[in-house]
């Protein structure tokens, strides 16, 4: 008790991960990070432990690149598909076949249609036109030709369901395995589905058995690592693909629920144990997981390279190439690997795993009694280590020496990976892992980590740290989450601004070092209050020149706009200050603003001896070079198109379109005008004739071109930026062009 008493404030704190695990575990509150790394370590260990040995049983006829290019499009003609499903039957004398496909829609391509309409109407006095379209029908029937083909035959067809609130219905659903009464009353949490895609009436007639195809992706990373088996539609159950084709193998056994023990699983708990498939007094029981869905038992990693299932191409079955003999008795789908065709999946094994592959597993996994289970009793256990080992470490952690809290911490974290692992390849069980683990390293960490750190000290230091570089009302807004906030170089988006003064140095030549050095001093201070007043952060003072970005340390969602509104009151203070200089008989000083938006390096840089908070990288180069085209287009403030897109209440002209030095890559350049809302009809009218103008001349339309131009000058004739593409145009008259010109403006130097 004494040890309790002393130590209380650090149990108290070890215990906080233990509390939030638990409630993630119950399902009270939901922790991404934790569900995300069981994930990871499931990933881990089902590459870890995949056979990647080929199962010969299973055969994939593959409508791949090459089936595409040899015999035309998807979807084939039904004609086409009864000569392969034939070739198969006949010639290769396969067991069976699932079909990764829907045949939805009727196939009209051999033009039967439109030879009974002109029977009935055009031709119809043609004699003996009638006649022939009726014997031509039986030739020219795609449909009925394929499903006398699947007639009689062990055939799977496929179909999908869907969710979407029309509840669009198309085919004809095959019949289900079982009905909501078998569930007695109980709720259980399979896949709901409000519509279907399945096979046109006379495929499904002709072959009556089918799979749904669908299958199930994570909600933290989208990853398929699941397959359904069964479905609920209009409170009926239908199997998957994979479950059909095992119960045709097996003699088509009853479907019943298995449901879990109640003694092992909370009174809340819908699901199912497994499925259990009975016939003729037998019962062959196969587990389902949340969702009655199994997990798929992944073999390798995917595809015909992948080694798992022997591929062979769709044109190879209808062209003979195949030797006979080579399907003999196996068990084959239908799918495909071609990307055109949108059935790969990102799974845990691959980016680009095929569909009918999925199923493949499923379906060998079955056969070989060998699917991964995710008990019922899983919650049990999670809960079980996470008491167990998180009392441990807290009751025991804050009494012991840092060496020895190691030590133990360590042995707990082996102790519950090392049970975890071994279930899991002795018997197939996925367990909770992650909450443990976590717990484990949390607790350590927390315990190790109390009392070092004083929050006034760590707010100091940020005062200390960041005081210089961003405004007082941002350091106070840091200091409220000090741990947020460091030196540490990160890469953010940002917008930085480089502002130069220009003249200084013809007014350096009229005035003594002092009244230049206080005149330069209040100009800064201006402009670095303007930059303070709109969240920015001082990064440097160069010569005349003043850089300054947005967006750290501090994140601010409008690090752009509030750029812009800063370069433009920038802009009015020059204009001030001049009004000064004027009066004072000083001339005047003039501004060039580059603005830039983009991914930057943040972070204090620098050697040994001096360091700075500051951005690099190509995005702040891009914003200096901007910033020394001011002066090529007679404007204040140049911005890049990635800076413009992201504030939309500006009014804006478009410069020009340059490739400044270093940089293959062309960039669209403007400058604001200010808001949209206050500017002048005159200036929208301006602004739409200047775009009408740029567009002209980047289709080298040099006649439209005098003629805006000539518009534009003859109401703001003193503007350097019209004369400037005036001269451009004269010179541009004369050369002749690359047909690769995109209008852009090569700079060489910075």
């Amino acid at each position: 008790m004494q040890a309790f008493a002393r130590h209380w404030q650090r149990i108290a704190i070890t215990l906080i991960p233990l509390l939030l695990a638990l409630m993630h575990a119950l399902g009270v509150v939901n922790i991404g990070i934790v569900s995300r790394l069981d994930d990871i370590i499931y990933d881990a260990r089902l590459l870890a432990t995949m056979p990647r040995t080929l199962d010969d049983r299973i055969v994939i006829v593959d409508i791949d690149e090459k089936s595409l290019a040899e015999v035309g499009r998807w979807p084939w003609g039904r004609n086409k598909m009864a000569k392969l499903f034939d070739n198969l039957f006949d010639q290769h004398q396969i067991a069976l076949i699932g079909i990764d496909v829907v045949f939805a829609e009727p196939d009209e391509s051999s033009g039967l249609k439109q030879l009974q309409a002109l029977a009935v109407d055009e031709l119809k006095h043609q004699p003996g036109f009638s006649e022939r379209v009726t014997e031509l029908q039986t030739t020219l029937d795609y449909d009925a030709l394929f499903a006398k083909s699947l007639e009689g035959r062990p055939i799977v067809l496929g179909y999908y369901f869907t969710g979407d609130r029309g509840g669009r219905k198309s085919g004809v659903l095959p019949a289900s395995v079982m009905d909501s009464k078998a569930l007695m009353g109980r709720q259980i949490n399979a896949s709901h589905w409000t519509g279907f895609g399945s096979n046109i009436d006379a495929l499904a007639k002709a072959a009556p058995k089918a799979g749904f195809f669908n299958v199930l992706s994570n909600l933290n990373d989208g990853m398929v690592r699941t397959l359904p088996m069964l479905a609920e539609y209009e409170k009926q159950y239908y199997e998957s693909l994979a479950l059909g084709m095992f119960r045709m193998m097996a003699g088509d056994p009853v479907v019943k629920p298995g449901f879990p023990q109640e003694r092992m699983v909370p009174r809340s708990y819908v699901g199912l144990d497994s499925l259990q498939l009975e016939r003729d007094g037998r019962v062959l029981s196969v587990p389902v997981t949340e969702g009655v869905a199994t997990l798929i038992p992944f073999r390798g990693p995917g595809g015909p390279q992948g080694g798992s299932y022997t591929y062979v191409s769709a044109a190879d079955v209808l062209s003979g190439v195949v030797p006979t003999g080579q399907l003999k008795g196996k068990i084959v789908l239908l799918g495909t690997t071609a990307p055109g065709l949108l059935d790969l999946r990102v799974t845990p094994v691959g980016e680009a795993y095929p569909g009918v592959e999925t199923h493949a597993n499923v379906l060998s996994g079955m056969l070989d009694g060998k699917i991964l289970i995710k008990p019922d009793y899983g919650l049990g256990y999670e809960v079980l280590v996470l008491v167990v080992s998180g009392l441990l470490l807290a009751f025991t952690l804050p009494r012991l020496s840092a060496p020895r809290a190691v030590m133990l911490s360590a042995l707990v974290v082996l102790s519950v990976v090392g049970l975890n692992f071994s279930l899991y390849w002795s018997s197939g069980l996925v367990l909770p892992l992650a909450s443990a683990l976590l717990t484990a390293i949390a607790a350590f960490a927390l315990n190790m980590s109390y009392g070092y750190f004083v929050e006034s000290r760590s707010k100091r230091e940020l005062a200390r740290l960041f005081g210089t570089y961003v405004p007082p009302e941002l350091v106070d807004e840091m200091v409220k989450d000090p741990e947020r906030y460091s030196m540490a170089a990160a890469n953010k988006e940002l917008t930085v601004l480089f502002c130069d003064m220009r003249g200084f140095t013809k007014m350096s030549e009229k005035m003594e070092p002092l009244q230049l050095q206080q005149l330069l001093n209040d100009v800064f201070s201006r402009l670095t209050n303007v930059i303070r007043s709109n969240r920015g952060t001082i990064d440097k003072y160069m010569g005349d020149c003043v850089m300054a970005f947005w967006g750290a340390p501090v994140g601010l969602p409008n690090h752009a706009e509030l750029a812009i509104k800063s370069a433009l009151r920038m802009v009015e203070v020059i204009k001030a200050v001049n009004e000064t200089h004027l009066a004072k008989g000083l001339p005047e000083i003039g501004i060039g603003i580059g603005i830039n938006t983009g991914m930057m390096c943040v972070g204090d840089m620098g050697s040994q001896e001096r360091q700075a908070y500051t951005v690099i990288g190509d995005a702040v180069n891009l914003g200096s070079r901007l910033e020394g085209l001011s002066k090529t287009y007679g404007v204040e403030i140049v911005v890049s198109a990635s800076t413009r897109k992201q504030v939309s209440d500006y009014a804006w002209q478009e410069l020009d379109k340059v490739r400044v030095k270093g940089k293959q890559e062309a960039v669209s350049i403007y400058s604001p005008w200010g808001l949209t809302v206050q500017t002048s009809p005159e200036q929208q009218a301006e602004l739409k004739t200047w775009a009408q103008f740029i567009k002209a001349y980047r289709a080298q339309d040099w006649e439209q071109c005098d003629v805006l131009l000539l518009n534009i000058q003859r109401l703001h004739d003193g503007k350097y930026l019209y004369h400037l593409y005036q001269e451009r145009l004269g010179s541009l008259r004369r050369e002749v062009l690359e047909p690769q010109w995109d209008g852009a403006t090569n700079f060489e130097t910075k």
